[in-house]
């Protein structure tokens, strides 16, 4: 049986483990069950596909869409792992050849979505079948205090109670506040899981929210920013996206659109489009998205406000996951909340009970609530969204709009001092608003028995403004310099005696987020696109990853992500060894399309101009060397002829005389 180690290097091309898949693995591997929650992009997957290819038995992996299973499997395929899906995308015959694989041990994952579990032909197959792992994809589907509950994923339990033994059962998700976790678990029955939260954050997403007088003209400037891009704008309604598409179409951007109102053959047809770069930009519905593992979209520009964080946050998400630097949108104003509780006062489940539908819309008032509050907030972005999902974050990312448009760092030691001196005076006596109000000099009628008017650093900061000293108060907590104590009430008291002493010694410095004028949003003319390294190689890359997938018929990203083709571009392998030590590329991809890479690495570094007495030598032509064995042609450029040994698998530089018969080593 592999490692664990062996199987993620020779099929993911990965030398080491992700934060919290190692963990995760070794007690699947253990049998014990799972629950965990990972940001998208984060590696979800892995944890059990890797498990899955170390067990005995095969893998029934349950998933919401059907296009994300198709994904998935080719994924898995080009990767040389074998993997298959039943769905009602199949042909009767491709579904028996399916079939017959599951049956003849074939496969070791098999994609199934939750309505089928139940079906009593797929049950009874399941029920011969050794399996060793259920694992359940998109887990929050399961609750209905979630955004996406499913009614079919209550299918999941009973299907596992129904087979003759027990398998290990895992689920994941990205999105999912602590009730939704807690359901998850009850819901599906997981037996003493191991439970992981390896945060919600994704720091390669920069996110920007705006109320722009024209959403037209401010979804231009982002275009024009993104040139060359892959994006998505997601609109609330079928009708504003015909809208934006017919206006990118018309400004000649090569845009397609996806939503509820087109036939199945459209969608189908402009899904592939986007998919495969032929339409780089997606203008949809909020129906798009959710099964598509497309890696290289560099940006999402919620055109409306979507009704709640939990939507935004994983359609915002689809930007990026190839862990590449990539930009989240969110245009609002007034009339998207009328427009989103419309679609809460009318939406209508026929699956869920009248206690079921009051629950939901319940819930959904409070998220829209917080929507709202995300929408509109002058804080940090990026700390709202990790605190609504249960997660601490500092007071400043510096990678958002707000952090880094709205506020500049400034010198703050000396308000610090002020501040801390408070505190300690009180130690755990008073709480952040008491402590807040005594520094600038008030005293609320709620506060009248504390006497802060006697405290000796009473109005220290007056003439600064309540939400200015909580900042300030919040920055010297998240720095560690005081500390915030008890729950129902939170009383301040000093966290670190030695860096507070450095501080009034002038030994330390300390920073604060100050708000600074709003500056006008730049002019669309004056953004340009991004630049990566080795521009131009990756470009050669991206073409030739392009014909490669047109001929394969496969989704570019399948091929190889952008980050790989990133790494391909700084590292410019020579070898196959080399290439295998970029992280991305397995043994089965190297063998497939190790060649290609290399020669295209090759003929860019090489000089241009052919020697016309060299035509005769072409890629492949092979060669004996009496010292270095058979030798095949890579690349040949002006007189110099690049060999790959093919013993060794290195490349070599030679220059072959007009004869064609003798090779000089350069």
């Amino acid at each position: 049986m592999m490692t664990k180690e062996t199987i993620l290097k020779k099929y993911f091309g990965y030398s080491a483990f992700r934060p919290g898949q190692e963990e995760i693995i070794d007690h699947l591997l253990q049998g014990r069950d799972a629950m965990c929650i990972m940001p998208t992009g984060a590696g979800k997957s892995i944890c059990y596909q890797v498990p899955a290819m170390a067990m005995e038995g095969i893998t029934i992996v349950v998933s919401p869409l059907i296009s994300l299973m198709k994904d998935q499997v080719a994924a898995l395929t080009q990767a040389g792992i074998p993997a298959a899906f039943l769905n009602s995308s199949l042909e009767e015959d491709e579904a028996k050849e399916v079939l017959f694989g599951i049956r003849s041990g074939r496969y070791k994952l098999l994609y199934a979505a939750p309505e089928r579990l139940l079906l009593p032909g797929f049950l009874a197959m399941c029920k011969t079948l050794p399996i060793a792992m259920v694992a359940v994809d998109e887990a929050h589907c399961v609750s209905q205090w979630g955004q996406d509950f499913r009614p079919s994923y209550l299918n999941i339990a009973p299907f596992i109670e129904a087979l003759p033994q027990r398998p290990v059962t895992c689920a994941f998700t990205a999105t999912a506040t602590d009730k939704v976790r807690g359901d998850v678990i009850r819901i599906l029955k997981l037996n003493d899981p191991f439970t992981l939260t390896t945060g919600f954050d994704r720091p390669n997403l920069t996110f920007h929210t705006s109320r722009p007088k024209s959403r037209k003209e401010a979804l231009f400037s982002v275009l024009l920013q993104h040139r060359n891009d892959s994006g998505i704008i997601y609109c609330s309604t079928r009708k504003t996206v015909e809208e934006v598409c017919d206006k990118l179409q018309d400004r000649g951007f090569a845009a397609t659109r996806y939503h509820a109102g087109l036939t199945d053959a459209e969608r189908k047809e402009n899904q592939e489009a986007f998919i495969n770069d032929d339409c780089p930009l997606m203008v949809a519905t909020n129906a798009f998205g959710m099964g598509i593992d497309k890696s290289n979209v560099r940006f999402v520009v919620h055109y409306n406000m979507p009704k709640c964080l939990e939507s935004y946050y994983q359609e915002a998400g689809r930007a990026g996951r190839d862990g590449l630097p990539s930009d989240c949108y969110l245009f609002y104003n007034a009339q998207d909340v009328h427009t989103c509780r419309w679609f809460i006062e009318n939406s209508d489940n026929d699956q869920l009970t009248e206690e079921q539908k009051k629950t939901v819309k319940e819930q959904d008032e409070l998220r829209l609530k917080a929507m709202i509050r995300y929408a509109k907030t002058e804080d940090c972005l990026r700390r709202v969204l990790l605190e609504y999902f249960g997660e601490k974050a500092p007071a400043n990312c510096g990678n958002c709009s707000n952090c880094l448009e709205n506020y500049e760092r400034i010198d703050a030691t000396e308000d610090a001092r002020k501040a801390l001196s408070c505190i300690f005076r009180n130690d755990g006596r008073l709480g952040l608003a008491a402590v807040s109000a005594c520094l600038r000099g008030e005293v609320p009628p709620s506060m009248e028995g504390l006497q802060l008017q006697s405290q000796t650093t009473f109005g220290l900061l007056q003439g600064q403004s309540e939400q200015q000293v909580r900042r300030l108060l919040t920055a010297l907590i998240d720095s560690g310099y005081a500390r915030a104590a008890g729950d129902a009430y939170a009383t301040l008291s000093i966290a670190d005696q030695e860096r507070t002493a450095l501080l009034f010694k002038n030994k330390e410095t300390f920073f604060v987020q100050q708000r600074k004028e709003k500056k006008p949003l730049p002019k669309a003319e004056s953004l340009s696109p991004r630049a990566p390294k080795d521009a131009q190689l990756l470009y050669r890359l991206q073409e030739w990853r392009k014909a490669q997938a047109a001929r394969e018929k496969q989704p570019a990203y399948i091929i190889f992500s952008d980050a790989v083709l990133h790494r391909i571009a700084e590292k410019k392998p020579r070898t196959k060894a080399e290439l295998l030590a970029i992280s991305g590329i397995g043994e089965k991809k190297a063998q497939r399309y190790g060649d290609a890479i290399l020669l295209t690495v090759l003929e860019f570094e090489a000089p241009k101009k052919l020697d016309p007495a060299l035509k005769k030598l072409t890629p492949g032509t092979v060669l004996t060397n009496r010292k270095r064995g058979p030798m095949t042609c890579v690349a040949v450029s002006g007189s110099v002829i690049y060999f790959r040994e093919n013993a060794t698998g290195k490349v070599f530089k030679y220059r072959l005389d007009s004869s064609l018969s003798r090779l000089f080593v350069l």
